[in-house]
């Protein structure tokens, strides 16, 4: 392995001198005359593993309607969140920039700054209808958007079940299941847009978020499966440090009863009107309640048998998890088929470019966990497919190392508006236009920082790299240890070479990496001698 003495080119690195006016490069480009701009449809997810999507190979669900948008575009096998936690993703892929940059770094720690330079505000100004439909989570009101209509309720997660809305600073509540009904709004929008504008909308379901509520129609379709556990669900963390081992994340120990597992009858639910479970369950009709309560019957009396302990107690509730986990997933699948025809029928798919992705990625069952935060790959790594076929090559796959903060530059060159220099994603527009090949003076390494702790879960703040073939981390703060994974030999980081002698120059050569990508991208908070 060789470290260039260029770190990015294209690759982003070097798009970091900052722009003598927040919206100085935002205009648009030359464009020949007659030429439409794009509509986008910017469709996120929240928590959806690569591993639950089949065109990346999953053997646990079938999704054909996002398989479809792979078929007939380009996926991307290597795209990674700068910092895998819900907000801070979503403010990283609002205004392309890390989370020390855009000040969103954790959940906890107040609200993101809407004042601040996004893609959407670009888009607007530049002649797009915009809209934000679904879950914000980033506390404050969306800014740049004709029409916005977020979430509100369960500290900004929503309900799955008659979810509460905010619409234009108005608070509304919807009956029906929260996945139908924020597609429902996505076609009122396009519906009543201005036609002589292109639009642009993010369009963001809740759907696979913890507690995994499936809809109606999918209760239970999953209770007689038995889906394949990952090798590494008794992982014993023998080759890691403290991070791993003190982490609140396992199926074993950390999945509740009652919010996550469902254990509670109706009589329980309503004899405890405090548990959060009695306060979702009272938003479904009376229909579902008593579909909901025919599903769980089963699960319920399994558990209260007492025949389930130790290791197989742990696979049942692996089980249990990925039945609902997956049934979410279902109606996400569903909903995109709608979109899709329904933008079929108007004449307007092959003028709209549709991404698909999460805001991070999720374990499922890797580990022994569940949730994200780690940067090990089944929690960094994001699905990432985009059809757009006057561009995209029908078909393509790209290995090319991107990331969520890419986003933001790749919707304002795709719509031919000239992207901020203080920008520190680059546009994918060349991966695109060159059906997925890696051009030569791409960036060798993707960059993670992760920062809330003490916080939920107990994930240790850590930062570091992954390359083509390695990957690197950090972690600090209360600890003060390294890691180091070789993903050729070892794709599920199961053995910490960090020490290894074997490797003492590849380790080399990554810490020099990290420090000066860590340099370029301004991320220098390694030098504080509290760290």
């Amino acid at each position: 392995m060789s470290v260039p003495n260029k770190i990015l080119n294209q690759s982003g690195i070097s798009l970091l001198v900052a722009a003598t006016s927040l919206f100085s490069c935002s205009t648009k480009k030359d464009k020949q005359e007659g030429e439409k701009q794009p509509n986008i449809i910017f469709i996120m997810t929240d928590d959806h593993a690569s591993n639950a999507i089949s065109c990346y190979g999953s053997n646990l669900i079938q999704t054909p309607h996002i398989d479809r948008l792979a078929k007939e575009g380009i996926k991307f096998e290597n795209t990674y969140a700068v910092n895998a936690l819900s907000g801070p993703s979503r403010a990283c892929i609002l205004t392309g920039k890390f989370s020390h940059v855009n000040g969103f770094k954790d959940n906890q720690s107040g609200a993101f700054d809407g004042d601040q330079q996004t893609f959407p505000k670009i888009l607007r100004e530049n002649g797009y209808q915009t809209a934000m439909i679904g879950k914000w989570h980033l506390i404050t009101e969306p800014q740049g958007f004709d029409y916005w209509c977020i979430l509100s309720g369960q500290h900004e997660q929503g309900d799955y079940y008659t979810p509460d809305f905010i619409e234009n600073g108005r608070h509304i509540t919807e009956e029906g299941y929260v996945t139908d009904v924020i597609t429902d709004k996505v076609i009122n929008f396009i519906d009543n847009r201005e036609n002589d504008k292109p639009f642009m909308i993010m369009y963001h379901q809740k759907a696979p978020h913890r507690n995994w509520m499936p809809a109606p129609r999918h209760l239970g379709v999953f209770n007689d499966t038995s889906f394949p556990e990952p090798d590494n669900l008794f992982d014993d963390y023998s080759h890691r440090g403290r991070a791993a081992k003190e982490q609140d994340m396992s199926i074993a120990h950390t999945l509740t009863l009652d919010w996550d597992l469902k254990l509670l009858t109706r009589q329980e639910l309503l004899n405890d009107t405090t548990n959060r479970l009695y306060s979702v369950y009272k938003r479904m009709p009376e229909k579902v309640q008593q579909k909901w309560d025919s599903v769980y019957a089963g699960r319920i009396a399994e558990y209260k048998s007492g025949r389930l302990q130790g290791e197989e107690l742990v696979r049942w509730k692996y089980q249990q998890y990925m039945r609902d986990y997956l049934a979410t997933v279902l109606a996400v699948d569903d909903n995109i088929g709608r979109l899709l025809a329904y933008l079929e029928e108007k004449g307007e798919l092959d003028n709209t470019i549709v991404f698909y992705t999460s805001d991070q990625g999720f374990f499922l069952g890797e580990h022994g966990w569940f949730d994200k935060r780690f940067i090990y790959e089944e929690s960094q790594r994001m699905p990432l497919v985009i059809r757009y076929p006057k561009s995209i090559k029908a078909g393509s796959v790209s290995r090319a190392l991107s990331m969520n903060v890419d986003f933001a530059p790749t919707f304002l060159d795709m719509a031919g508006i000239d992207i901020p220099e203080d920008m520190q994603g680059v546009s994918l527009k060349p991966v695109l236009a060159n059906a997925g090949e890696i051009p030569p003076d791409w960036r060798e390494a993707v960059y993670y920082h992760f920062y809330e702790y003490p916080g939920e879960h107990s994930v240790k703040r850590h930062y570091g790299i992954r390359t083509a073939d390695f990957k690197l981390i950090h972690f600090y703060n209360d600890v003060d240890e390294w890691e180091m994974y070789d993903l050729k030999k070892d794709p599920k980081e199961m053995v910490n070479i960090f020490d290894n002698p074997e490797y003492n120059k590849e380790r080399g050569e990554l810490i020099q990496l990290l420090r000066n990508i860590q340099s370029v991208y301004k991320d220098e908070s390694f030098k504080d001698n509290n760290i």
